[in-house]
């Protein structure tokens, strides 16, 4: 069992109070009364705080205190000998668990004292925590035996510090090496799938804020994140994971979308945000850690900007498979973890869905087939990845396309490699095109003033698709309809790109609908 567990981190007794009533509410399984937040901290609050708990959640809800050390963590600096009279008189109050810092238990005069209590009452369980928030633990594993064998019933806690996700996986080895009661995170935006994660692997608890405010780590989810978009309650040891590996992912719709459909099917499978920073080496490192681990249960994953091209040199030098279209694009979006058929190996296919996410998303926005696109005059603004697949389809189907860029070799070289025309954006002005396509990532959330074309190039009887999807009526979009353009906006795309991954990850067709009421929520909260 993994409990949700929300942290109280009030700065006086009656927000402290609300905090409770809010965070039952919010589906609370364990409350953490973090006391050390308080400006005024009394040892008798505690008791008074406990009792509130108990009434809120009918007894039900069990409660951690914690009156953390400032040197880990801690919010305000409290003498020492206040911070454990409040453990003790927590013990005296029947908490269920007390978490001191280990670096504090080994000093006699506090192990000997917390002991003491505990041995009078034996429902009180010690967590033994250490933090580090600068990196990685020194030695995690080591640390992790000592804390085990500190005293009897003791929950052991491991918190670091992941400054990249390849990070995390010492701290997923370490759950999956382990067994009982423990508590191993990491904290920072790298961190955030280890908290996603704690329940899959079956840590004791996992800590999610009530709110963005009451955040009393960094990297933490909100409880309704936690439960809504990431599906917690859902979770198992047997859950299947897919993700989308980006850099930056903090505003990719793909989570939302792909968890709606997974749990609309009622399937056991999840969808992460996976922020990889850095090039072709952290990249391939991340997946060579997934792939030694077949145990995290890893099935698929979306590949976005800047590891498309990444994505298919790694299938390439791994000896996985990569589809024709996908090579001839020369980038990828889609990977599939296949399992060989003799052992538990795992190799991977590579696939690129924003060929006919694009096309699609452009002949219906037109009102024709494919067929209709041959001989139309397309400007393709970018050359970058997207730009690819775009420019693929469109030669594909006959359009006559021109790719304009800020740097004009770039878009020669991919000129090149379709047959199309190449040209600087200082000829955007001179744009005679009957579809015009931003692949850059101009507009796109929070520089929302921004556009990649002039508002006078853009007229009458042109169709304009762009591929940013937030918001989803950029900038370009409203100078197009104020020009008597027909507008496509990204959402489109986006959805299309999904539900053909969707197939490949399920075998299974999607329903769009919900996917595109998926993003518009999550777009309009």
């Amino acid at each position: 069992m993994t409990y949700l567990t929300v942290p109280i981190s009030a700065r006086d007794f009656d927000t402290a109070k609300r905090q409770v009533s809010g965070a039952v509410a919010a589906g609370a399984e364990i409350l953490e009364l973090r006391m050390d937040f308080l400006e005024t901290l009394e040892a008798g609050s505690v008791t008074a705080l406990i009792a509130e708990v108990r009434d809120a959640g009918g007894g039900r809800i069990p409660v951690i205190v914690t009156c953390r050390d400032r040197k880990e963590g801690g919010a305000k600096s409290h003498p020492d000998e206040l911070r454990m009279l409040t453990l003790l008189k927590a013990v005296e109050a029947g908490a269920d668990f007390i978490d001191l810092e280990y670096a504090n238990f080994v000093r006699p005069e506090i192990g000997h004292t917390i002991r003491a209590a505990l041995a009078t009452r034996p429902k009180s369980r010690l967590i033994l925590s250490a933090h580090d928030f600068a990196g990685r633990l020194s030695d995690a594993h080591g640390l992790y035996r000592e804390i085990s064998q500190a005293c009897p019933t003791v929950v052991p806690k491991l918190v670091y510090t992941a400054r990249h996700i390849n990070d995390c996986f010492e701290a997923f080895d370490l759950l999956h090496e382990s067994n009982g009661d423990r508590i191993v995170l990491c904290m920072g935006e790298a961190g955030l799938t280890s908290r996603i994660l704690a329940k899959k692997l079956g840590g004791l608890v996992t800590f999610a804020s009530l709110d963005e405010q009451a955040a009393t780590a960094p990297g933490q989810l909100t409880a309704g994140t936690l439960r809504n978009l990431y599906r917690h309650d859902s979770i198992d040891a047997d859950t299947e994971l897919f993700g989308v590996i980006a850099d930056p992912v903090g505003h990719s719709m793909s989570p939302a979308i792909h968890n709606a459909c997974f749990a609309e099917a009622g399937m056991n499978r999840l969808y992460l945000p996976l922020l990889v920073q850095g090039g072709q080496t952290e990249f391939d490192a991340f997946l060579d850690n997934v792939l030694a681990r077949p145990w995290l249960g890893f099935r698929g994953f979306s590949v976005t900007i800047p590891h498309k091209h990444s994505a298919l040199q790694y299938v390439h030098r791994n000896g996985g498979v990569v589809e024709p279209l996908a090579d001839k694009i020369g980038a990828v979006n889609t990977l599939l973890a296949e399992r060989r058929a003799t052992n538990e190996e795992r190799r991977l296919a590579a696939y690129n869905t924003d060929y006919a996410g694009a096309l699609d998303a452009i002949t219906q926005g037109m009102g024709i087939e494919r067929t209709g696109l041959r001989g139309v005059p397309v400007a393709v603004v970018g050359a970058g990845g997207v730009s690819r697949a775009i420019v693929a389809g469109l030669t594909d189907a006959g359009a006559e396309v021109t790719i304009y860029n800020r740097t004009v070799p770039r878009a020669q070289e991919l000129a090149a490699d379709f047959g199309c025309r190449a040209a600087g954006l200082d000829e955007l002005p001179r744009l005679a095109a009957k579809l015009v396509v931003n692949c850059t990532s101009i507009g796109m959330h929070p520089h929302i003033d921004a556009t990649p074309i002039p508002p006078d190039c853009l007229q009458a009887g042109m169709t304009v698709f762009d591929t940013v999807y937030n918001p989803v009526e950029t900038l370009l979009l409203k100078h197009a309809k104020q020009a008597g353009a027909k507008a496509i906006d990204g959402v489109a795309m986006f959805v299309n790109q999904a539900a053909a991954q969707f197939r490949l990850f399920t075998g299974r067709p999607a329903n769009s609908g919900p996917m595109r009421k998926a993003v518009l929520d999550r777009l309009r909260r």
